[in-house]
């Protein structure tokens, strides 16, 4: 986000971010939680509706989304209850979505604001629900995410005369008709809010900056379409179509006009017939579900094929035909089955590209879709309507030829090679092992390679022109594919390619990771002398040994003689990811940690239940703490008086802070200083 603060004050912002990421409890959001209507009777089914108000900066995550994805879900979780009875899921109300490049997939998340609702059914005249109400509350101003929950405890009554009575004004669930007009203003600008979710906000300068970046793409993927082969010799046609159709000057700027306003037209309203179906749950489903996903391989691969020669690409002869039967009849209506024409014979060009837009426009808004297509349809548009209005143009354009082939199976190589981003969503989401991280590299360095020999004249396809010469623009292409093709090389033996992480499986699905075992674990004193618990469903990166309980992380770090490095982290915590792939990965900083301290990574959001011996009662929040999870958060706050995370503190044998705890910092520079500062003064007590 920019910001044109002057110095003293990006200073001054820059100091109150630092001392409140480590030093200060962040407040949760604000929960109102109401029955959808008031007057009710034992046998009705009404809503109970949560309504959150988020802190400025902060977000929540929904809960329409893949829960093995990362981040953790938002879910109402029930202790007990009586006189009620849940139909269906916790639902969200309009969230906003996204794709995450970190977790390589579709999350849903509220900002400002957030609603979700349970529908329920009346069973008795006495109503109790205790339970809570578990998020996660994350920031990208300090990489910070924080699980919270939300306590409820509801006692109601059901009158005889089928109103709601509140048992206690403290513990009652609030009513919406017993709510004032303030309050219930305020509820309605937020439930007003939420209901936008589903709209791009055009006061919000990031969602615009983003529609109108995406539109940018979009209009560059109009312009690109134009020189496909199944639509470059469509100009010909079109200037044939008008030439000496019009009876004047202004009545062929219209009827150009006219063509060029229904190229639009068709392709938006297949903008809008997407949006119109589409939703966070549609949207999840397209992006992450193996049907999609596989389809959307299968029909890339199809298109590759046609675009390397196998096969052509023709619709069926007798619907074209009718169409264009339809163009020859002349006025307006054959203006547009024209460019209806122009669509359909272009969509073997076309198809993949349009596709793409609507695979990334796919995420719950109702405005992306239309503003993508429309800003594709203009770009391939303008030309179309330029050389109707004046065909002499005609004349200066290259003949197709040889040219456009090489066009067409340079696009056929890059659809290949993007296929299989699909087939890696989903052997990711359903675990299948068939494309794991170094098999895709590879894959990709052998497209990108032919890519790269045929550009430079040493591979022909079936319909290639003899190539005399490489023409400069070819070589600085040529050249650049080759240098992409290096850049690919060492990831198969584990290098991070931080420039692709959002296209290429995670690290933990490398069989082969030569940058696990640089030089600093085939030493014993690198080796742990104990067997950390819960070692077989938690892990470290990149090689690293470490615990998972604080206790035998301080007992072993007191035998080795190391200082103690504590990560507290979440499964759910993508900054937390960001910093391990970026940071932790860099060889000075990977090196310190494996040699030089003790590690042991707490995650807050690990809902393992540990045995009942194990359970304690926080003297922070008075609540019994059951899981590692909660245990851990409960530690970080009560002895750290911080509860986001990533968070990293190393405290010395007596368990007193070694140097000030470093929250989020993708500076390595910075990490590398936090650590020796910190094991200098571990030296010197």
């Amino acid at each position: 986000m920019s910001r044109n603060s002057k110095s003293v004050l990006i200073f001054a912002f820059t100091f109150l971010l630092h001392a409140t990421a480590f030093a200060q409890i962040i407040s949760p959001p604000k929960w109102d939680i109401q029955f959808e209507k008031k007057d009710l009777k034992v046998g009705d089914e009404t809503k109970i509706i949560f309504n959150a108000d988020i802190p400025k900066d902060w977000y929540i995550y929904s809960n329409d989304f893949d829960p093995d994805l990362g981040p953790m879900l938002t879910e109402l979780n029930v202790d007990k209850s009586s006189g009620i009875e849940f139909i269906g899921e916790l639902k969200a109300i309009n969230p906003k979505s996204k794709y995450d490049e970190i977790w390589e997939g579709e999350v849903t998340y509220f900002e400002v604001s957030g609603a979700f609702e349970q529908k329920v059914r009346i069973t008795k005249r006495e109503i109790s629900l205790v339970g809570n109400l578990g998020y996660q509350m994350c920031t990208d101003v300090t990489g910070q995410c924080i699980p919270f929950e939300e306590d409820i405890d509801i006692s109601l009554t059901a009158g005889s005369n089928g109103v709601l009575e509140a048992v206690g004004a403290e513990d009652g669930l609030p009513l919406a008709d017993d709510i004032d007009e303030e309050t219930q203003a305020d509820q309605d600008k937020i439930q007003e809010q939420s209901g936008e979710r589903s709209f791009i906000n055009l006061d919000d300068d990031e969602d615009q900056s983003g529609l109108l970046g995406f539109m940018f793409v979009a209009f560059l993927a109009g312009l690109a379409a134009l020189l496909t082969p199944c639509v470059f010799p469509m100009i010909p046609m079109t200037v044939t179509f008008f030439t000496g159709r019009s009876k004047s000057r202004i009545s062929g700027i219209r009827n150009a006009a006219i063509y060029g306003f229904s190229i639009i037209a068709i392709y938006t309203i297949a903008g809008t017939a997407v949006a119109a179906i589409q939703g966070p749950e549609f949207a999840n489903w397209l992006s992450t579900h193996w049907v999609p996903n596989v389809f959307f391989f299968l029909v890339f691969i199809f298109f590759a094929f046609a675009f390397l020669g196998m096969f052509e690409l023709t619709l069926p002869s007798g619907f074209v035909n009718k169409i264009d039967a339809k163009a020859d009849k002349g006025g307006l209506t054959g203006i547009f089955f024209m460019a209806f024409t122009l669509v359909l014979v272009s969509f073997s060009c076309t198809g993949p590209i349009v596709g793409s837009i609507l695979i990334k426009a796919a995420g719950g808004d109702f405005i992306t879709p239309i503003a993508g297509m429309f800003a594709f349809s203009l770009a391939f548009a303008i030309p179309f309507t330029l050389f109707a209005i004046f065909p002499e143009w005609l004349n200066s354009l290259p003949k197709s030829g040889g040219w456009l082939n090489s066009v067409k199976v340079v696009l056929g190589f890059l659809e290949l090679a993007l296929a299989f981003k699909f087939l890696s969503v989903a052997d990711q989401v359903y675990h299948w092992g068939l494309l794991d991280r170094d098999i895709y590299i590879a894959i990709w360095i052998v497209i990108f390679a032919l890519l790269g020999f045929y550009l430079l004249g040493k591979i022909r396809t079936k319909h290639d022109s003899p190539l005399d010469y490489i023409s400069v623009p070819r070589m600085m292409l040529a050249i650049s594919t080759f240098v992409f093709v290096v850049y690919l090389i060492p990831g198969l033996w584990g290098a991070p390619l931080k420039a692709l992480s959002g296209y290429l499986p995670p690290m933990a699905t490398h069989d082969f990771n030569i940058t696990e075992n640089r030089g600093v674990t085939a030493t014993s004193e690198n080796q742990l002398d104990d067997i950390p618990k819960y070692a077989d469903f938690l892990h470290f990166p990149h090689g690293i040994q470490g615990y998972f309980d604080y206790e035998q992380a301080l007992a072993a770090a007191k035998r080795s003689g190391k200082p103690l490095f504590i990560d507290f982290t979440g499964h759910g915590c993508v900054n937390c990811r960001e910093m391990e792939a970026r940071v932790w990965s860099e060889a000075p900083v990977l090196q310190r940690l494996k040699e030089d301290f003790v590690m042991v990574a707490l995650y807050i959001d690990e809902r393992f239940e540990l045995p009942e011996a194990e359970w304690f009662t926080s003297e922070y929040d008075g609540k019994v703490k059951k899981t590692i999870g909660k245990q851990n958060a409960d530690f970080q706050i009560t002895r750290f008086n911080n509860n986001a995370q990533p968070y990293y503190v190393i405290l010395d044998h007596n368990e007193e802070l070694l140097i000030r705890p470093k929250a989020y910092d993708t500076s390595v520079q910075n990490f590398v200083e936090f650590l020796d500062e910190a094991k200098e003064e571990f030296q010197r007590r």
